[in-house]
């Protein structure tokens, strides 16, 4: 790097540019977070289309972040191959077809495979945002496009629950994603207004690695979704297999861990022997970026643990519509899109490590508060300020984390840093929904099992008819109805719904304060990440601070000449 060029990027850094850029790769971002989002508040219509239990949704949520996770890492090289614009573009038009597929389909089937074709797009999409972001803005003005983008996750979200829900209640939950299918084509034209990257043909993609991390992720999410169905420990009679008696679920698991760590051992071997890894291991090889790694895990799957158990509460316990569930989480995305950009203003004063722990413990303070303020009767008031208050939290996390994520590395690893994000936040993403929905599930089996055993009232023909090992979520009336069908006298009905209600109102306040803990629990390790104010140091990968000290030295012989 020349003098005359060190003196034009120095510049460069302060100079603001059109937000133009920014709003396209927002809607294409935007357009992702909307389908995800939609799916929970659209519970209602799949489970009267298609007659399922409401936890299957769960199963399409985590069927789509798993497509993600599993091949983002490998989408990331296909943007540097083929150009980032471009990839960018073609899975805008990918995702218009599933959209497609999505809004006239006939049954559950189609749905998930539209679900993993979109998923398979964002795949290759995500690593895209942060690379295009990277390339089009500088200095602070980067640091604001990263903090947007998070919120704009936000209020993607918070217009997904307004425009489904009201769109399932008052017509078909199949309009929120026609709604889709137009904006996915108008990004694709957007899309060419996007500056266009320099393209690097001669890489190699490394397929073995490619191979570990997608086996890794879909054993552990596969995993973690089957702990209800499976068993925890021991194997339940329907398990597809079971490995010395062992449910094959916590198998799943470890095997995926044990996988992950086969991948970064083989991408060391690769990267020493003068390859390209899948991932360039520069942006996880120094402890802070570890811990921001783990906790953006943490929060992602909390926040859509809470996102998946709200509409069980409000819809199924509550008996309320999708519409007003919407409703009820608006302020919980807007407290997300707000914290994600506004935290960034607090950047001069805090630390990371402070801004991340502080914000663990608003985040679990707020669940705990949830497990309380969870009745029978809906407290409207109380239970919307306490999602607020996990909303705040949430929203500086993850903007705070993507920021570290990304200013500790030099600007040729964005796409890696975008993967590493993808693969991270998608994960969470699975095993967040996965986890809540087998805490549901499983905490209401061994509560409505403790009620029913030794019953003073019920007959003991009825408890038979209980299968415990396919206990889930269902609403009163649903129970009503599958009752009377029996022939179930009237004062026996009364006192079964009356044992559902309680055993869903702890099992749901059980898990909140299980998630809770989780929150509780990492403020320790958040201890790991960055403890300098921004401005102090001059921060981020050792190569970056090189290169900035270098252009600082060299601009001020400039000057003094």
């Amino acid at each position: 790097m020349n003098e005359e060029s060190a003196v034009i990027e120095t510049a460069e850094v302060d100079k603001r540019v059109s937000w133009l850029a920014m709003t396209v790769i927002g809607l294409g971002q935007a357009l992702m977070t909307f389908n995800v989002s939609a799916l929970p508040v659209s519970m209602n219509g799949f489970v009267a289309s298609f007659n399922v239990a409401p936890t299957t949704v769960g199963t399409v949520i985590v069927v789509h972040s798993l497509s993600i996770a599993a091949f983002v890492m490998l989408g990331a090289k296909l943007g540097q191959i083929f150009g980032s614009r471009l990839i960018f573009r073609i899975t805008c038009a990918v995702y218009a077809v599933a959209m497609t597929m999505m809004t006239f389909a006939h049954s559950l089937g189609v749905v998930f495979a539209a679900q993993i074709l979109a998923g398979l797009a964002a795949s290759a999409a995500v690593p895209t945002f942060v690379v295009l972001i990277a390339n089009s803005y500088k200095g602070k003005q980067q640091v604001e496009a990263l903090g947007l983008l998070g919120g704009i996750q936000a209020l993607a979200g918070m217009l997904a629950f307004f425009l489904a829900g009201a769109l399932d209640t008052l017509a078909s939950w199949r309009f929120t994603f026609a709604l889709l299918i137009p904006w996915a084509l108008a990004v694709v034209y957007l899309g060419r207004y996007l500056m266009p990257l320099e393209r690097i043909p001669e890489i190699k993609i490394d397929w073995l690695g490619a191979l570990l991390a997608a086996c890794a992720v879909i054993f552990i999410s596969l995993g973690f979704n089957n702990l209800n169905y499976w068993g925890l420990l021991l194997a339940k009679p329907n398990v597809p297999f079971q490995p010395g008696g062992l449910s094959p679920a916590p198998v799943m698991i470890v095997l995926g861990v044990v996988l992950i760590q086969s991948f970064l051992g083989w991408s060391h071997r690769r990267a020493a022997s003068g390859k390209t890894p899948l991932l360039a291991l520069q942006v996880i090889e120094s402890p802070p970026e570890r811990v921001a790694v783990l906790a953006m895990l943490v929060i992602v799957g909390l926040g859509k643990a809470l996102t998946f158990l709200m509409p069980l509460y409000t819809e199924i316990i509550q008996g309320r519509t999708s519409f007003q569930t919407a409703i009820y989480l608006i302020p919980y995305q807007l407290a997300v899109f707000a914290a994600a950009v506004l935290i960034v203003r607090l950047y001069g004063v805090l630390s990371p490590r402070q801004i991340a722990r502080y914000s663990f413990i608003v985040v679990a303070v707020g669940f705990v508060g949830l497990a309380v303020k969870f009745q029978n009767e809906w407290n409207d008031l109380g239970v919307i300020l306490l999602l607020i208050v996990v909303g705040i939290g949430q929203g500086a996390l993850v903007t705070l984390l993507f920021n570290v994520l990304v200013t500790a590395s030099p600007k040729r690893f964005a796409g890696d840093v975008g993967s590493l994000r993808g693969t991270t936040t998608n994960l969470a993403g699975a095993v967040g929904t996965a986890m809540a929905a087998a805490l549901m599930v499983g905490i209401l089996a061994v509560n409505i099992e403790r009620s029913l055993i030794d019953h003073p009232t019920l007959p003991h023909e009825l408890i038979k008819q209980v299968d415990m090992d396919n206990v889930t979520f269902i609403s009163n009336e649903h129970l009503i109805d599958a009752l009377e069908g029996l022939g179930i006298r009237p004062e026996h009905i009364i006192e079964s719904v009356r044992i559902n209600s309680d055993a869903r109102l702890r099992a749901l306040r059980l898990s909140l304060f299980f998630l809770a803990g989780l929150a509780f629990v990492v403020i320790i390790p958040a201890g790991g990440l960055p403890n300098y104010v921004l401005g102090q140091v001059p921060g981020g990968h050792p190569e970056v601070t090189r290169e900035r000290v270098t252009i600082r030295s060299r601009l001020f012989r400039k000057k003094g000449r």
